[in-house]
C-alpha cells in the first residue's frame, strides 16, 4: 500500500472512532484507541516511537516521539484541544522532514465533526 491508500484507510477508521466516542477524551485515549482498530483492520502500527535527532556534533537516541507510525510510512499526530495552532502543522512537518517520511495525519479529535479535525500535512509527496 502506499502513503495515500494508508491515510484513507486511516481516515475511515479514525472518523468511526469519533462517531463511537465523541470529542473530549484526552489524546492517550484517542492515541490507544486508534492504534487498537488500526491493527485489527491489518496494519502495522507503532506507538510512541522514540526517534533519534542528530544535530552538528549533538546525537541524542531520543529527540523526539512519534505517536502513531503506520506500515513505517505514515506519522500521525493526535490531539484533542479547542482549536490546533499554527505550530502542531509546523511540529507534524519537521517529524516528516527528521524521519524521512513523505506524509502525516495530523488528527484533533477534539471537533464536533472528524473531517473538520483532520489535516494531510506533506514532505515531498
Amino acid at each position: 500500500m502506499n502513503e495515500n491508500e494508508i491515510s484513507h484507510k486511516i481516515i475511515g477508521i479514525a472518523i468511526e472512532l469519533h462517531k463511537k466516542l465523541g470529542p473530549g477524551l484526552l489524546e492517550s485515549a484517542y492515541e490507544n484507541a486508534l492504534a487498537y482498530d488500526l491493527r485489527e483492520s491489518g496494519l502495522e502500527v507503532k506507538q510512541q516511537v522514540s526517534m533519534p535527532f542528530e544535530y552538528k556534533e549533538i546525537k541524542l537516541d531520543v529527540g523526539y516521539r512519534l505517536d502513531l507510525l503506520v506500515e513505517n510510512k505514515v506519522i500521525i499526530e493526535i490531539k484533542s484541544v479547542e482549536t490546533l495552532a499554527p505550530v502542531h502543522y509546523s511540529q507534524l512537518l519537521t517529524y516528516l522532514k527528521l524521519a524521512d517520511k513523505r506524509l502525516g495525519l495530523l488528527i484533533n479529535f477534539n471537533t464536533k465533526y472528524l473531517k473538520d479535525g483532520i489535516h494531510r500535512i506533506v514532505n515531498k509527496l
